[in-house]
């Protein structure tokens, strides 16, 4: 019997580590060549491991939830040959490291940090190892990198930055109120407890980030869409094989015929290096809900697209980041989010914005109601539009302004398609 090291390989997207988001094997289970292994989530995507050879799976490195550095062991597998193999980490300069054996948590629990045990070990040219959520988070709490005592491989995870706060928080003087103590499994009434990992953690992460970084405002206002529900309706009659249109393609379709007009919307905002990119092409990204949670697809180029090509790549996306086969670079770059909650839009919303994005649109629910045109009052179909942005860099005149020449094209479709 031989022992075979699998190690997390480099997914190609200069990422320091990934985290175990779920397993599909145990220690003790027969795994066979090209069989799953693990899926872990990078900052970007997940991405399913898969065995390089058939064997029993005799050790796992953590839980769901953990994070596993690159190069590192993941899978120990006992395979049927006389001598192990194992898997080769990325080349470096330095000899790879030999096989060993991975300890679950169970069988070891990691050592707390401490001055002795970690060491701060910054990368070739001074700058620390780290996830981007990681360093992320560090530049919102202003710490530098470099100073954060390191793990193993000299990698800076969260955990480093936990230990780094608690060194810095004074001890409390007095006792906190019995109630603010108490765990949350002793209070009355305490249901299941689920731990936040995967697509939840990096979407607490970003969106606490977000908020912040960016002082968000936000802009609301009303447009008539009667003439444009007519105009859809008609489109979707004469559809024929065409994908059925919603809204969302003739709201693109505004958007990305204003966005000259109004360049500081289109953009992203580098807080390090205070520096502001505008975007000629519109790369947008479309909040999907999934079952996992919300994923950020990207139509690119939309500005080039048509109504029915828009609405078949709403639907290819949508279906992609619910099924899980979106691939990474669908799911990055985008320069302005639209974010929908369909019929159940509400009648105003301000949607935290995808950072590094300046703005992000959300369309509100149609209802019908009476209005007012100075002549008479009839039924007419109405929808809000909301819009967020970053006061850094989109004054609220900007804001303003650019939606009030979204809801002129709203409100007259046949100028919206002339173009």
């Amino acid at each position: 019997m031989g022992r075979y090291v699998f190690r997390l390989p480099d997914i190609g997207e200069g990422i320091a580590e990934a985290e175990i988001v779920a397993w599909h094997v145990k220690v003790g289970d027969r795994v066979e060549e090209d069989g799953r292994l693990a899926d872990v989530m990078t900052d970007k995507a997940t991405v399913e491991m898969e065995s390089p050879v058939s064997g029993i799976v005799r050790e796992v490195a953590g839980e769901a939830g953990d994070t596993v550095a690159i190069g590192s062991p993941l899978v120990v597998i006992e395979t049927e040959g006389e001598e192990g193999a194992e898997e080769p980490p990325a080349e470096t300069s330095s000899p790879p490291p030999q096989a060993v054996p991975v300890e679950t948590p169970a069988a070891r629990p990691a050592p707390a940090p401490t001055s002795a045990t970690r060491s701060p070990l910054p990368a070739p040219g001074g700058k620390a190892l780290a996830s981007p959520a990681v360093r992320a988070r560090a530049t919102a709490l202003g710490i530098d990198l470099a100073s954060v005592p390191a793990g193993p491989g000299g990698i800076v995870r969260h955990a480093d930055l936990d230990a780094l706060l608690t060194a810095r928080v004074p001890a409390r003087t007095a006792a906190a109120p019995a109630e603010e103590r108490r765990p949350v499994e002793q209070l009355s009434g305490a249901g299941e407890q689920v731990k936040v990992i995967g697509l939840r953690r990096r979407i607490a992460e970003n969106m606490a980030a977000s908020k912040r970084h960016i002082p968000h405002f936000s802009y609301v206002e009303e447009c008539d869409v009667t003439a444009l529900e007519s105009l859809r309706a008609e489109f979707n009659r004469e559809s024929g094989e065409r994908p059925k249109l919603t809204l969302l393609p003739f709201l693109i379709t505004a958007i990305c015929r204003c966005i000259p007009q109004f360049p500081m919307i289109n953009a992203r905002y580098d807080d390090e290096a205070g520096v502001v990119t505008r975007y000629d092409s519109v790369h947008l990204g479309i909040a999907t809900q999934t079952p996992g949670g919300l994923m950020v697809p990207v139509i690119r180029d939309a500005q080039g697209l048509g109504l029915s090509q828009l609405a078949a790549e709403i639907a290819r996306l949508a279906a992609a980041a619910r099924d899980g086969t979106a691939k990474p670079e669908e799911l990055s770059g985008s320069t302005l989010t639209i974010t929908s909650l369909g019929p159940l839009g509400g009648i105003a919303t301000t949607p935290v914005i995808n950072r590094p994005e300046v703005a992000i649109i959300g369309p509100n629910r149609i209802v019908e109601r009476p209005a007012y045109d100075g002549e008479a009052i009839e039924k007419r179909k109405l929808m809000n539009v909301s819009i967020s942005c970053d006061h850094r860099v989109v004054d609220g005149w900007d804001a303003a302004n650019f939606v009030q020449a979204v809801k002129r094209m709203l409100e007259a479709p046949l100028v919206l398609l002339a173009g």
